[in-house]
Order: structure tokens, then sequence, then C-alpha cells
């Protein structure tokens, strides 16, 4: 039976979660509303069913509570920073203000943040960009198990990689809501397939692979381990080409930032480390504003004015199912099905409370 909750309440139950975890009541806040703001999203895989495993994160030591970032190299534009294993939803913020402050000196701003613990949805970072008009783009990895498989490959050899880009549309009087591409370079989330498991439903064909590298619609293969104690593995969105972009996420999210890359056996840890590349860029120091906005709404206007292709429901950009989504899960409440109730309730109960 699936439990349908106020948005309101359940932030109110996870904060009083974290805050048993260990955290200070603003960081338990942020990160539950940053969790919640996922679910309204229509990003359940992002949302409060992460609960559980930051608790197991805590507990295992590798998510360190009230934990900021560290500064390790400030060049001006350049910004080199290290989120110690901290809440992701707070350090990911705090990285991005940083990065904020350098562009309204320089007009752009180049960082990088290793070492985060789970960053939740990249777009959240991105719509803060774009609410000042700014351009960004994120390059990030994902240190943990190894659950997406290489084009050609047989089994899991790196994480789900996401990839985002937040563009605002006009400018002034003008502007209309942002573009903002956030999107992980596995056919589908990690995430949605725990959803899809606890849910108990099948996954569209050719998007994974089973334990022995055989297609599999069965989601449960990279939630639990198989018949062999091993997992299987998503597979890379767009064959080749999404496999060369989670490799570049990988390089420039994780090699580059200092985070590292992922290069061996899984270590059975449930903390889930981000590294990311960022680049913001404020229009107007670029001396390109107005056009940029006149070309971007010009543009928009052109694709929506393609006729519908059968069975479709029209052309639809990037950001607005998430828009479209919170209006009805603000209204309606967030559906939490079942199984992850429970596995919330399990992780309240690691901490001596009931929720």
């Amino acid at each position: 039976m699936n439990h349908l909750i106020p948005s309101q309440e359940l932030e109110n139950k996870i904060t009083a979660l974290f805050i048993k975890a260990g955290s200070a009541p603003s960081e338990a806040q942020q990160v539950a509303a940053n969790l919640i703001m996922a679910n309204l999203s229509g990003h359940d895989s992002h949302g409060v069913g992460m609960a559980p495993r930051y608790v197991d994160a805590i507990l295992e030591g590798n998510l360190s509570p009230n934990t900021g970032v560290a500064v390790k190299v400030d060049t001006g534009m350049l910004l080199g920073l290290d989120g110690q294993h901290g809440f992701g939803q707070v350090v990911g913020v705090q990285a991005m203000e940083m990065a904020f402050e350098r562009v309204a000196q320089h007009g752009a701003c180049i960082m990088s943040l290793s070492s985060a613990h789970h960053l939740g949805r990249i777009g959240h970072l991105a719509e803060m960009a774009v609410a000042r008009g700014w351009v960004s783009l994120h390059f990030v990895s994902v240190f943990s198990r190894p659950v997406v498989a290489p084009f050609g490959g047989g089994d899991g050899r790196f994480g789900t990689n996401p990839c985002c880009i937040g563009i605002p549309l006009g400018f002034g009087a003008n502007a209309q809501e942002p573009f903002v591409l956030d999107f992980a370079t596995s056919r589908v989330a990690q995430g949605k397939m725990r959803v899809a498991h606890n849910e108990g439903r099948q996954v569209k064909p050719g998007t994974l692979i089973d334990e022995h590298g055989h297609p599999t619609n069965d989601p449960g293969v990279v939630v639990v381990p198989q018949s062999n104690g091993r997992m299987g593995a998503l597979m890379p969105f767009g064959e080749h080409k999404g496999f060369g972009l989670a490799v570049a996420c990988e390089l420039l999210g994780g090699a580059l930032s200092g985070g590292g890359t992922w290069h061996k056996d899984p270590d059975g840890r449930r903390a889930v480390l981000n590294s990311m590349l960022v680049i913001v860029i404020d229009p107007a120091r670029l001396g390109t504003q107005m056009s940029f906005a006149q070309e971007s709404l010009a543009f928009v206007e052109w694709l929506r004015q393609s006729p519908d292709a059968p069975g479709s429901d029209g052309v639809v950009l990037a950001g607005e199912p998430e828009r479209a989504a919170r209006k009805d899960r603000l209204q309606n409440g967030i559906t939490v099905d079942h199984a992850t109730w429970q596995e919330i309730e399990g992780a309240a109960q690691k901490l001596g409370i009931t929720l």
C-alpha cells in the first residue's frame, strides 16, 4: 500500500531523522527540503528514498554531518574545493555560492568540488545559476558501486555520472522559464531502478543486463545481490555516444577535481561520493546578453511551432516536466511506495526513533 503524504509533513519527518543522525537542525532541514524538492519535481529516485542510505553512510563513517567545504585553490576565476564527505545538499550549495561570488567579480568561474557526499538532483544547482541569469555546466562523477556497463562491456565499471546544463531563456520582462537539462549518462538513474524494484515493476527492454551480462527487465539485478553474489548493470544511454559522455564526466568530474576515478571492485559501502566540475558564465559580462536572450527565445519559439508527432504531446523542453510535477505534487501530496516507507522507518529504528 502506497503512502500519500503532504510535502511539509514529509519534510518534517525526514528532518527529524537527520537530526537524530547527528545533523544540526538547520542542516537537517536543508537536506530534507532538497530531497523533498526532488520528489516534488517528479524525481523520486533522488528524493526521500535516499534517506535510509544516508543514515547508513553516517553510521559507517563515510558521511560526515555538519561539515562544510574546504578551499584548496582560489585564484579568482578558478576554485578548487573539497566537500570533505559532507552532505552534498549542503556543500554543493556552499560551492555554488562561492562560485557565484567569483562570477560577480570576473564574469565567469570554473569550480571543482571533490568528495562531496551525494549531491542529490544536480538540476537544483543549475537552477540556482539560471535564477541569476547565468549559464552553468556540470560534469559529475559517482564514486560508489560501479553500476553502469561500458558500451560493449558485460558488467558495471562506473557510476551513473550525471551531466547537467542550465540556460536562462530571455531577459528581464521577456524572460521565460529556463532550460534545465539534467540527466544520468546511464539509460536511467540507479535510483529509478530502486523505486521500480520497490514497486514490483519491470523496466523497459534495453535498460539492464543481469549478473551474467544478459539483457533483463528486472530492476532487482542492480538493487540486490543476485544468484552468484554479483550484481547486474545499467546500460549507458545513446550507445557509444552516451558512454563517451559518461567517461568525460568521470575524467572531468572525478579525475580533474582530485576526487579520483573508480577502478576497483565494489567494497560494499553505502556512501555515495560525488565530485564535480562546474563552469558558470554571466552572458552580460561576455557582451552577448541581449542577443543571447533574443536568439534563445527565437529558437525555442521555432521548436514549439513544430507539429505534434503522432501519439505525442508535442515538443517538451528540459525543465518543463519538473515544473509541472511540482505544481501537482504540492497540491496533492507526495506518494511514497510501501517498501520505500518501510526502509525509511527501518532507518529511524536504527537511530532509536519512530516516525
